[in-house]
């Protein structure tokens, strides 16, 4: 008798939850490192262009917008068609893809002579990596649906350590290594990522069926991706992302300006800029298993009216301490956002379309991440550090006015009746 034949329910069950443990467990590894790597140049990008030849402030600051702006919006174009990959040949090979494509980029751009250099390396990074949306998507078809918003806020939780301990890291090393060494370290800890994920990640992948003609599938998901709830999602993420982008390329200049002359610039902007990424990681996955509980509509738009509470207040700082203080609000509101919003994505979108959603919805994003640092960074060549703060929070709290009014008060329970009614349909249980 085959061993399987002779495996008690109980024991089959157990297996499969150990699989998916173990699953998760090895994805939140690898995204943390991941994201320790590509954050690592965060704090001191703009001093590495200044030493590549861009010496005023304003270069400075238009130089680091263009670099983030324009990686987001290759991602902006590529995103929905990975996700289609995705979809068609699996997530986990999307993994791999990504953080393999991120690890040449960024150990690349140790040798980079010229800012323009730099930039080209940008787009080709954005246009192939994206591994929060391809770690996002594996991990929402392998946590069981239960248990989907604490698997969705662990993953988002790895994002924010990582982005907590890579600005936090990398100030540190530029100081004691140089910032070239640091760009070396970075695309190392992609490729040690991408092993992790290569040896311990199992995914349960079936090809869906080509029943459904290419064209009409589109159509349907074109339609389900423009519904108001998930619309307003949508939204909500672009204009985060906006947000919290715009602050990368101006934070380490408004800490340079407010510190005054103080020998550690770059440990200080690696502070800032990674304290939001703590309270971020420890928001995540509470704020994520309180959504479960008492619905996401509500957490969504309270953490969105916390985002503009903390980032409109930065155009009046006087002290690096003030702003360390609203960076780590801002993570708070970011860490209940983001898993809050991945988990209704997840929740209001069929298994088989979710690549594609996931894809769309980080097109969304890096829309925002393009906008972000071009509007934070002419704003401030034109009128000053502090102007970005005060018309991008403004933005932001006219968008979560609006998500307010878009997202429906029962989102979870819409979602369940329909659950409720496709299996009576199909005589599940």
């Amino acid at each position: 008798m085959p061993r399987f034949m002779g495996t008690s329910p109980g024991a089959m069950t157990e297996r499969r939850t150990r699989s998916w443990q173990r699953t998760l467990a090895a994805l939140w590894l690898a995204q943390t490192l991941t994201i320790v790597g590509f954050s690592l140049r965060t704090p001191f990008l703009p001093f590495f262009i200044a030493e590549l030849g861009a010496r005023s402030l304003e270069a400075q600051a238009l130089w680091a917008g263009a670099i983030n702006a324009g990686g987001a919006a290759v991602m902006a174009i590529t995103a929905p068609l990975w996700g289609a990959v995705a979809d068609r040949y699996g997530r986990k090979l999307m993994v791999l893809r990504a953080m393999l494509a991120g690890s040449l980029t960024i150990g690349l751009m140790a040798a980079a002579t010229s800012p323009w250099q730099l930039f080209v390396l940008r787009l080709i990074e954005g246009g192939f990596t994206g591994t929060v949306t391809a770690s996002t998507t594996l991990a929402a078809a392998t946590v069981p649906r239960e248990r989907l918003g604490f698997g969705l806020g662990l993953m988002q939780m790895a994002v924010f350590s990582g982005s907590a301990v890579g600005p936090l890291l990398g100030g540190v090393l530029a100081d004691q290594i140089g910032y070239r060494a640091t760009f070396v370290l970075a695309g190392s800890l992609l490729l040690a990522s991408a092993l992790f994920v290569f040896f311990l990640v199992e995914e349960q992948f079936e090809p869906p069926a080509r029943s459904i003609p290419r064209r009409e599938s589109l159509s349907d998901t074109w339609r389900l991706f423009l519904t108001p709830a998930l619309l307003g999602i949508v939204v909500s993420l672009l204009a985060l992302r906006a947000a919290s982008m715009a602050l990368q390329p101006i934070v380490p200049l408004l800490i340079e300006q407010l510190a005054r002359n103080t020998p550690r610039v770059n440990s200080l902007a690696g502070l800032a800029m990674g304290v939001s990424g703590i309270t971020s990681a420890v928001a995540s996955v509470v704020l994520g298993r309180a959504s479960d509980r008492v619905g996401q509509r509500p957490l969504l738009v309270a953490s969105g009216a916390l985002a503009v509470a903390s980032f409109l207040p930065l155009a009046l700082v006087n002290s690096v301490w003030q702003v360390i203080a609203l960076q780590a609000l801002f993570g708070v509101a970011s860490g209940g956002m983001l898993p809050t919003a991945n988990a209704l994505v997840a929740r209001l979108t069929p298994e088989e379309r979710r690549g594609t959603i996931y894809g769309f919805t980080t097109t969304a994003s890096s829309l925002g991440a393009f906008v972000g640092p071009l509007t934070g960074t002419a704003l401030a060549a034109a009128l000053g550090l502090h102007a970005p703060f005060l018309v991008i929070g403004a933005a932001l709290g006219l968008t979560v006015a609006w998500v307010w009014r878009a997202l429906p008060g029962e989102t979870n329970v819409v979602y369940e009746r329909r659950v409720s009614t496709k299996r009576a349909e199909s005589g599940q249980d």
